[in-house]
């Protein structure tokens, strides 16, 4: 018998965990939850959605387990801080893992966290809490990816990179090896990081620009 799950959120990512859940997962989700002031249908995906203020009444944290859907919205203070009230209202966070992911950690995985298909994850990785690894990505050996972190698809973490709480790294960002990314920093898409980040910083490359020959003269293409 499948154990219960209820899932906070209402938007794309809270159906991908719905879906990833569903069919590569050992839960079955029995409804979703928001705060009551964004409740604008009773149903999402076929199933309840009930206010979060009054959920551990119609599901009991002794019933039902919780995972926190959600982005990477302030820097993902946001799902922080429904982490934290979902623990304080006793639910256990469960993570999902994709079986299409290949960990080699010991599975040295915190709570709640996301992990999508063809991620490597090398031994001796740690990951915290609340982690969210999106399809594609390298973590290397002996790195750390600490709690409340969102990291975008095909990013390479080389071995022995240490990242802070609270950071965003962008679709296809390079960390080059043993280095430190303070907490809440933001790599953009496409950053080549190749030294320590300060806490609280933006690292973002420059945009590829229009050519000015246009394309219907390439010769080639």
């Amino acid at each position: 018998m499948k154990k219960k799950l209820v899932i906070f959120g209402s938007g794309d990512i809270a159906q991908l965990s719905h879906y990833y859940f569903s069919t590569d997962s050992d839960y079955e989700v029995a409804a979703f939850t928001v705060d009551s002031c964004y409740i604008k249908e009773p149903e999402f995906c076929g199933l309840p959605v009930v206010p979060f203020e009054d959920v551990n009444r119609d599901y009991p944290p002794g019933d039902y387990d919780f995972f926190v859907a959600l982005s990477y919205s302030k820097l993902n203070a946001i799902r922080k801080e429904k982490f934290l009230a979902a623990k304080e209202k006793g639910y256990k966070l469960v993570s999902f893992i994709s079986s299409s992911a290949t960990v080699l950690n010991d599975e040295k995985i915190g709570e709640n966290c996301f992990i999508f298909e063809d991620n490597t994850i090398q031994p001796f990785v740690e990951i915290g809490d609340n982690v969210t690894l999106w399809s594609g990505n390298h973590i290397g050996h002996h790195s750390v990816i600490n709690d409340h972190s969102f990291i975008a698809s095909h990013v390479v973490i080389s071995g022995g990179v240490t990242i802070g709480e609270q950071c965003f790294i962008g679709v296809n960002a390079t960390l080059r090896d043993h280095i430190t990314v303070g907490d809440r920093c933001v790599i953009g898409a496409g950053a080549l990081l190749l030294g320590d980040a300060e806490p609280e910083g933006l690292y973002i490359g420059s945009a590829t620009e229009r050519s000015k020959v246009p394309s219907t003269k390439l010769k080639r293409i």
